[in-house]
C-alpha cells in the first residue's frame, strides 16, 4: 500500500494552476498526510506577492477544493521559494528539502511550437526525487468536483519490463487495491524498422514476440491482485506513446501510470520521450513513478526563518 506523509503541490495562485489542489487535497485527506503548498517568486516585479498576503492567498486557493473538509482540519503549510530562476528546478529542490512523497501539479497544454522548449511539468517529472502526479485541462476526472472524493475506476500501467515500469506497476496495483479499480496492463511492440527512441520497449521481432510478451505480462501481475481487482493485459504494435494514448481514450482510463527511463540523450531531448508525449496529450491524469531519493532532513519554513534571523 502506498504511504504518503507529505504531498507537495506547486501553485502560481492562478485558477488554472489551483485545479491540481483538488487532487492534492483529496489525497492529503485520504492518506492523512501533510499538504505543502509551494509558490515560486521569480524576482520579477509583477510576480511577487507581499509576504503578509501569502497566508491569505494560499487559503483562498484551498477554499474551493476542500469539499467536505474544512480548512482548519486540513494539515497544510504554505511555502514561498524566493528569487527563483527556473521554476522546475525550484520545485525539485523544495521536494528534496521537504522530504515529500508525492508532487501533485498542473500541466498546461502546449502548442507544437513550444514542444522543443520543454515544460515545468516535464522537467519535474524527469528530475523529481519522488513520484509525480500530473493533471491537465479537459481531462477525465476522478476526484469529485463537489465532494472531493476519490473515484478511481480504471488504471492503465504502461509496461516495457524495465525497472522504471516495474515501479509504475507497483504503484498502479497499490492504488487499484486501495480504490478497488480495474487495472489495464499494456506493452507496446515497436513496428518493424521503427528507429525512434522509446522507453526501452521490447526489441524482439513482432511475429515471435507477441505471444512471448503476452505471457510475460501475465507473469508480472501479482497473483493476489486477482483477488481484489479485475486485471486486463494487452499487447499493441506501433509507437509507444500513440498506443498508450489511444488505449487510454478507447478504454476510458482514469489514470495512466508510467515509469521514467532517465534517457537524457540529445536525440531523445529533441524528439521527446514517451512520457513527455503522453503528458502533452493524455486524456486523464498521469502518475510518473520515480524511486524516492530523498535523504535530506525535513526543514519547516518556520525553522528556516529562525535560522535566517539568527544569521
Amino acid at each position: 500500500m502506498i504511504k504518503l506523509k507529505r504531498i507537495l503541490c506547486p501553485t502560481d495562485l492562478s485558477t488554472e494552476s489551483d485545479e491540481a489542489l483538488r487532487y492534492a487535497v483529496a489525497l492529503t485527506s485520504a492518506y492523512d498526510a501533510k499538504l505543502l503548498l509551494l509558490h515560486c517568486n521569480k524576482n520579477e516585479g509583477g510576480d511577487n506577492h507581499p509576504e503578509s498576503d501569502m497566508a491569505r492567498l494560499f487559503s483562498e486557493s484551498l477554499a474551493p477544493h476542500l469539499g467536505l473538509t474544512e480548512l482548519h482540519k486540513l494539515n497544510w503549510e504554505g511555502i514561498v521559494a524566493r528569487n527563483v530562476d527556473v521554476v522546475g528546478e525550484a520545485i525539485v529542490e523544495e521536494a528534496l528539502r521537504l522530504q515529500v512523497d508525492l508532487i501533485v501539479m498542473r500541466s498546461r497544454r502546449r502548442g507544437r511550437v513550444a514542444v522543443l522548449l520543454g515544460s515545468t511539468a516535464e522537467m519535474v517529472s524527469e528530475l523529481a526525487p519522488c513520484p509525480v502526479l500530473i493533471t491537465h485541462p479537459r481531462e477525465r476526472e476522478w476526484v469529485g468536483l463537489a465532494t472531493g472524493q476519490i473515484d478511481l475506476k480504471r488504471i492503465l500501467v504502461a509496461c516495457d519490463f524495465s525497472p522504471d515500469s516495474s515501479l509504475a506497476l507497483n504503484y498502479g496495483f497499490s492504488l487499484a487495491q486501495e480504490y478497488q479499480a480495474e487495472v489495464h496492463f499494456l506493452h507496446v511492440l515497436p513496428q518493424a524498422g521503427h528507429e525512434e527512441p522509446e522507453l526501452a520497449w521490447s526489441t524482439s521481432s513482432e511475429g515471435s514476440a507477441y505471444k512471448f510478451v503476452a505471457q510475460k505480462l501475465q507473469q508480472a501481475i501479482p497473483k493476489e491482485a486477482y483477488l481484489w481487482c479485475n486485471v486486463v493485459s494487452a499487447v499493441r504494435v506501433g509507437k509507444a506513446y500513440e498506443e498508450v494514448l489511444a488505449y487510454a481514450k478507447a478504454n476510458e482510463i482514469d489514470l495512466i501510470c508510467m515509469g521514467v527511463s532517465g534517457d537524457s540523450s540529445t536525440l531523445s531531448k529533441v524528439l521527446g520521450s514517451n512520457v513527455d508525449r503522453v503528458l502533452r496529450e493524455a486524456p486523464c491524469p498521469v502518475f510518473i513513478a520515480r524511486p524516492s531519493t530523498v535523504s535530506a532532513p525535513y526543514v519547516s519554513i518556520e525553522q528556516l526563518d529562525e535560522a535566517s534571523a539568527r544569521a
